[in-house]
């Protein structure tokens, strides 16, 4: 007599009771699993995109749009802050090291950062291929920016305005792909870097570009602001009076004290800078200076109450679950002492007969643990996919983990309890009455 089989069959005799039960413990298996599952994968990116970066300083707004474009690159920068006074600040004795950001163009979605070659080293990117950026125009590109667009090292391709798709081309200033990096986890995977003069150069060209349009449209007789109509050979006389004084009237070069970033990201050489620098950036500059850490803290204690009500929910589906397993076991118990009797008879113990039930509560337990795990990972690929095309950003890993093995743990006590009582009433049985009953 094989009880294993036996309490197989058990279960499948009763599709509806045991389909109910399985279902409510999927589900919660699988929303406690899920949630475990993406705070991992979002404790891990931003930890992982925040090293080295003790402060941020950009402009003045929101702190944590702030941390989430210059240092996440997923949100809207709060706007642009001047480059020397950036640089005053970034001399500072309390500061180790600045590191400038300027971005606002962008091709195929991925965003175009003008930056130094010291952004790169803070996340310890290797090359793939090719080398780092040396001159204007020139790009090395992250290993998902490679993977999406397809391109190689030689290439070259036209940036858009806007960080989004459906922007200006910026036309007849292509940039070269010299590099590739290797794949690391971290934003940079995501982003085209390039040197800071490269953004100041093609907005710089746009701007003079867009003075000529506005110089050619001039050619036509328009009123001036006295109502006077200026003829062509007056407005010939005014471009060469220009000449005259020495000053071009496309000269839109912009000075080196007005030039402008988008942030810098920043780290302290000591505590103190933490304790000094964030007020007084604020209160006595034009720039914010928002904290990494701090905000992030925030953001995940708003997370954390979601993340706890819902688990919470799971839990009661949970343990409802487990009491639909007892009524189920314990029903079915009913209509099978008859049966159990029998079993007695033909020479089964009370301790297989015991087993036999237990079995069956903990195969119900298991099998909704199986099936709620495979409901968390296709929530992973489907929340995995919305990211990815929203954000570039994935779940990779969706590899078993710990809090797993507690919850597989915490779900076979659940089907053990549902079984105990059921159990009991096994062990009890009256072997002459329920034959005789029958």
């Amino acid at each position: 007599m094989n009880i294993f089989i036996l309490s197989i069959k058990n279960i499948i005799s009763k599709p509806l009771s045991t389909g109910l039960s399985l279902v409510l413990l999927a589900l919660g298996v699988g929303l406690i699993s899920l949630i475990l599952h993406i705070d991992r994968h979002l404790q891990s990116q931003m930890n992982n995109n925040i090293r080295g970066i003790d402060m941020v300083v950009g402009a003045k707004g929101s702190p944590l749009q702030l941390i989430l474009s210059a240092v996440f690159q997923i949100d809207v920068p709060t706007g642009n802050i001047k480059l020397s006074e950036a640089n005053t600040l970034k001399k500072n004795r309390l500061i180790k090291y600045g590191i400038p950001l300027s971005y606002g163009d962008s091709y195929e979605t991925f965003r175009i950062v003008g930056t130094n070659q010291e952004y790169p080293e803070l996340y310890s990117m290797q090359l793939a291929e090719g080398s780092l950026w040396t001159k204007s125009l020139d790009v090395t590109i992250g290993a998902t920016v490679a993977e999406k667009t397809g391109m190689k090292v030689g290439d070259t391709f036209l940036g858009s305005h806007g960080l989004s798709e459906g922007g200006h081309v910026h036309e007849d200033q292509f940039y070269t792909v010299t590099g590739i990096f290797q794949s690391s986890g971290s934003v940079i995977d995501q982003l085209i870097l390039t040197g800071l003069e490269s953004v100041w150069d093609i907005h710089d060209d746009h701007s003079s570009h867009a003075a000529d349009d506005n110089d050619h449209e001039s050619d036509n007789p328009e009123p001036s602001a006295t109502g006077e109509i200026k003829t062509s050979q007056e407005d010939d006389h005014d471009h060469d009076h220009d000449h005259e004084d020495g000053h071009e009237h496309h000269d839109h070069v912009v000075p080196e004290e007005d030039r402008e970033i988008t942030a810098m990201l920043i780290k302290f050489r000591s505590p103190m800078g933490m304790v000094q620098l964030p007020r007084m950036v604020n209160e006595n500059t034009n720039m914010q200076a928002a904290l990494p850490n701090y905000e992030l803290l925030k953001l995940f204690s708003l997370m954390g109450i979601a993340t706890t009500t819902l688990s919470m929910v799971a839990f009661v589906v949970i343990l409802v679950s487990g009491i639909s397993v007892f009524i189920s076991l314990y029903l079915s118990l009913k209509d099978r002492i008859y049966e159990m009797a029998l079993l007695r008879t033909y020479g089964a113990s009370r301790q297989q007969l015991l087993g036999m039930i237990f079995q069956e509560g903990l195969l119900i337990a298991f099998s909704g643990f199986v099936l709620g795990l495979l409901l968390s990972r296709i929530g992973l690929l489907v929340i995995s996919y919305l990211l990815e095309s929203d954000y570039r950003y994935g779940f990779t890993d969706s590899m078993p983990i710990i809090e797993e093995g507690y919850l597989l743990i915490i779900t076979l006590v659940i089907g053990f309890l549902a079984a105990l009582i059921p159990a009991i009433h096994v062990f009890k049985i009256n072997l002459s009455k329920s034959l005789a009953d029958a």
